[in-house]
């Protein structure tokens, strides 16, 4: 299933990107609330967790794209 270039182009581009987004908002939006601790370990390591599969979904992409294609 992940090695469909599809399948990566939706999780790289679209939905990995967007819950990173929401997460940053999250652990923000608890920081100004009240709940430091909680919301920097969200901000840090869940928004980050999303952002390096993003990255890690379209260099998988790219190298899948590759291979099958050598001469474009």
């Amino acid at each position: 299933m992940l090695k469909k270039p599809e399948t990566l182009f939706v999780l790289g581009y679209m939905l990995l990107p967007l819950l990173a987004l929401l997460s940053a908002i999250v652990g923000l939006t608890m920081i100004l609330g009240g709940n430091k601790i909680v919301g920097i370990i969200v901000l840090v390591v869940v928004a980050q967790v999303f952002a390096f599969g993003a990255f890690y979904a379209i260099r998988t992409r790219k190298q899948l794209l590759l291979t099958e294609h050598p001469g474009s």
